[in-house]
């Protein structure tokens, strides 16, 4: 999912910051216990976290964790349009928000980057100026190689990044979708093969457990090749099919009188965000490609059966289809993932 935040452009000029009324503002569920739970990890004192990019992940991982620690953390953040930061304001998602890079980040202890993926590289180059010894770099990016090949260059040897992951996202896009239940039972990858001392994986797995998602360790290359499967070709795959009615021609009319929950089912993620979806197709192409190629190589295998009448092979492609979607669900019952 991540991620999935709408923004495009985020240090536009013109754009001036905001300071709300009561930042910090003590929430219900904040507690010592939660304290207790960050010190064991090396926290000392107030967290510091900053957004890059306060959308649909950026704007729920605030939401959850101001309520899960209200005055125990201070969330700056980075939006694309004043609007954006006023909305993430309002609904608490930051304490701050405004267009300043150096006030956003300089005393930032985490910084959790969730704009579109090929922004990320570029913003990454503009707030190192401004970040102090040993911050941890995060992100919800959808694809993991390209920004850690270029990531890696550019990194001072005492700035972390741990690469993340979180599997959620809904079909509606910025801070006005977030909620902050949005990772709970959700798979979240963290990939841990990209350098950080073992410390700053402590210090930020301490934190984003608040989430409650489910975590998952994988190395760079097999997040890709999976996400690919489980993800980004899913969602090409849902653009296809509503294209697909675009071009039923003189039956379009008549097509589109006969839309129910099965089509609306199997295309809800088509009404995801085109720059962020762009962004991924471009950053993780090789296995996205090589996965299109299976999806067309399994469904021209369907279409020569369905010409030959070949009743016993369309059944079998169904039970063995329903087979394995039946096991994946029980599966993630089992382990407590939100397949949904």
């Amino acid at each position: 999912m991540s991620e999935m935040s709408e923004n495009s452009q985020f240090n536009q000029p013109g754009v001036k910051g905001s300071q709300p009324e009561a930042p910090g503002v003590d929430r219900p569920e904040a507690a010592g216990s939660m304290a207790e739970v960050l010190a064991q990890a090396g926290w000392q004192g107030q967290v510091k976290l900053a957004i890059i990019g306060v959308g649909l992940i950026g704007g729920s991982l605030g939401l959850c964790l101001k309520r899960r620690l209200g005055d125990g953390i201070y969330i700056t953040g980075l939006c694309r349009t004043q609007r954006s930061m006023d909305n993430a304001m309002r609904l608490g998602a930051v304490d701050y928000a405004g267009p300043d890079l150096q006030q956003v980040v300089g005393d930032a202890d985490i910084v959790f980057l969730s704009p579109p993926v090929l922004q990320i590289v570029p913003m990454v180059e503009k707030i190192l100026p401004y970040l102090k010894r040993g911050t941890i770099l995060t992100d919800a990016g959808s694809t993991k190689q390209y920004i850690w090949e270029h990531l890696r260059p550019i990194l001072p040897p005492d700035i972390y990044y741990i690469a993340g992951h979180p599997m959620t996202g809904r079909e509606k896009s910025g801070v006005e979708a977030a909620t902050p239940d949005l990772f709970r039972g959700k798979a979240y990858v963290i990939v841990e093969d990209t350098g950080a001392p073992a410390d700053a994986h402590k210090k930020l797995m301490a934190l984003l457990r608040l989430t409650e998602a489910e975590f998952v360790t994988l190395d760079i290359a097999r997040h890709d090749r999976c996400a690919s499967v489980i993800s980004h070709v899913p969602h090409l795959a849902a653009a296809a099919l509503v294209t697909l009615l675009n071009r039923s021609g003189g039956d379009l009319e008549s097509c589109i009188k006969l839309v129910g929950g099965g089509f609306k089912d199997t295309t809800r993620i088509a009404s995801s965000n085109a720059d962020m979806w762009a962004d991924i197709c471009m950053t993780n192409g090789p296995a996205i490609a090589q996965n299109l190629q299976q999806l067309q190589d399994i469904l021209a295998e369907v279409q020569h059966a369905v010409e030959r009448h070949d009743r016993q092979f369309i059944y079998d492609y169904f039970t063995a289809s329903k087979r394995r979607r039946d096991g994946l669900l029980e599966n993630a019952k089992e382990h407590r993932i939100d397949p949904n």
